[in-house]
């Protein structure tokens, strides 16, 4: 299993101000340090660091399920994140929302759950090891947002 952040051909677009999905350029803010995930390097901005806020949709393609809501990203390049270990960002939550998806970027029903931060990994494994699942989205289990993809390692 590993976890997944933004591309990063997708983040520097926005770094360079090419618009969100709904078409507008990134505002542009300073962290205050706390509660600021960037969804590319996986950890919360630095406070005092200038952050972007923007509409994401992590989906291809347009459908019912195709979620969109904002994000943070580092307003400077940055490392991206991700790999077998829990990272920052999924750590700063008591708890978070995970769904598992199809390949065809449908919620499979019955995996959906609001899961403690220190069962999330363990849950998000057994969700995994349905066939039918292709992979998890991590979401904040208070406001929604997409935070990071779980893939199988």
């Amino acid at each position: 299993m590993r976890f997944t952040a933004l591309p990063t051909d997708i983040v520097r677009a926005f770094q360079q101000g090419e618009p969100d999905i709904h078409g507008q350029t990134p505002e542009r803010a300073i962290s205050d340090g706390a509660g600021t995930p960037c969804r590319h390097c996986l950890k919360n901005v630095p406070k005092g660091d200038e952050m972007l806020i923007l509409a994401y949709r992590p989906f291809a393609a347009l459908h019912p399920y195709a979620e969109a809501g904002p994000i943070f990203l580092c307003a400077a390049p940055c490392k991206r994140g991700g790999g077998a270990s829990l990272p920052e960002v999924l750590q700063t939550s008591p708890d978070y929302l995970i769904k598992g998806y199809g390949a065809d970027d449908r919620i499979v029903y019955g995996t959906g759950a609001v899961v403690a931060s220190d069962h999330m990994a363990r849950r998000a494994a057994d969700i995994l090891s349905d066939a039918q699942i292709a992979y998890v989205h991590v979401r904040s289990a208070r406001n929604n947002c997409y935070l990071a993809r779980i893939d199988r390692g």
